[in-house]
Parts: structure tokens; sequence; C-alpha cells
């Protein structure tokens, strides 16, 4: 059974930085392309960053370029969204995927069939 877990969603302050995690269970996790949604109340879910199977691609939304950085360890099976200089609007429920898509893919949620539940990040100003 794959299981996708996140942690490290908080309250945190406009400009503060935290690291959400995500460890994966149940998949070959080094053959899957990684990503991290988020959805803000009353709002649909939107793509926040994706990594390679290597890591050694990553793509963002533009919003978060300059400020989010993904990241994998694969002998851990986990994957990283280290979020830096955090706005208001960047709160929401944040959620990571699985996928084997190719790159072209990346930001389309349909293309994920794993999830994880979601962990809060909310941003006060």
């Amino acid at each position: 059974q794959v299981q996708l877990v996140e942690s490290g969603g908080e309250l945190v302050q406009a400009g503060d930085s935290l690291r959400l995690s995500c460890a994966s269970s149940g998949l070959p996790f080094s053959s899957y392309v990684m990503g991290w949604f988020r959805q803000a109340p009353g709002k649909e879910r939107e793509f926040v960053a994706a990594i390679s199977w290597s890591g050694s691609t990553t793509y963002y939304t533009d919003s978060v370029k300059d400020r989010f950085t993904i990241s994998r360890d694969n002998a851990e099976s986990t994957v990283y969204l280290q979020m830096n200089s955090v706005k208001p609007e960047d709160t929401a429920v944040y959620y990571c995927a699985a996928t084997q898509k190719g790159r072209a893919f990346w930001d389309n949620s349909y293309v994920y069939p794993y999830w994880g539940q979601g962990t809060q990040v909310t941003v006060s100003s």
C-alpha cells in the first residue's frame, strides 16, 4: 500500500522560513517524480514545485521561484520543500504527490496517482 505522509506545516509569520517533508512508503520512490501542490480555502489546488526522480531537474510555479526549494533524499524516500520568505498568500494545505509522467505534465495534478493527506501552512501578516 502506497503512503505519502507530509509533515512540517505550522503557523508562521510573514518572512519566516519552514521546511515541509513528505515521507513515502510502498512505492519505488527513486522511480517517481515528486511534486508539491497547495490548496487555499475556496481555491482550486495549484502546482507548487516538482523534482525529477534523480533530483537533477526541478520546476516551480512562478510565484514561489527564488523563495522555495524542492529536494529529495532517495535513500530516505523523502521529498522536501524549503520555504523561505513566506507570504500570507502562501497560506494553504500543502500536498505531496507522486507520478511517473514526463516533464511536460508535472504541473498537472491529474497525472499524479498518489497523494498525501496534506499539511497546513498558515502565514500571518
